[in-house]
């Protein structure tokens, strides 16, 4: 069964701003620590990714997985499904950028499910681990730029 999360997060900075690093797949590697390869597969007409394949450190090893991407609803709201995955069975998500006086909220939602048989409670934290850190890493690189 699929866990389901919520996070939000205010960044210093406007949201065409966060939009940009969130969707730049390919520098993840630099500043999302658990990503170790980013790979764009598919470019949509507006050239960005529209299938990503990703290397990520999970559970003591690195998992592989191919996300495929929606713009309909950029450059406010984007979301992402697993296309295929080691170790997932489901793992879509959304960013949603909000102005927010001088900066911008962000909302990440995601629903993950593993394959490995672990208890709900592992599962749930494991979801908030991945939401909290991305914003988080997020945030910072946003920021720093």
């Amino acid at each position: 069964m699929a866990e389901q999360g919520s996070e939000r997060i205010r960044v210093e900075a406007p949201p065409a701003r966060c939009y940009a690093v969130a969707t730049d797949f390919e520098a993840y590697p630099r500043w999302a620590k658990d990503v170790k390869q980013a790979k764009v597969l598919e470019r949509d007409a507006e050239g960005r990714g529209a299938r990503v394949e990703y290397r990520a450190a999970a559970m003591g090893r690195t998992v592989r997985y191919v996300l495929a991407y929606d713009y309909s609803e950029a450059p406010g709201f984007f979301s992402w499904s697993l296309v295929e995955g080691d170790l997932l069975r489901h793992l879509d998500g959304s960013y949603l950028f909000e102005p927010d006086a001088e900066g911008t909220r962000v909302t990440y939602e995601l629903s993950v499910d593993i394959s490995v048989p672990l208890p709900g409670l592992i599962k749930r934290r494991a979801a908030g681990l991945i939401m909290g850190n991305a914003l988080r890493e997020l945030k910072r690189e946003v920021e720093r730029g």
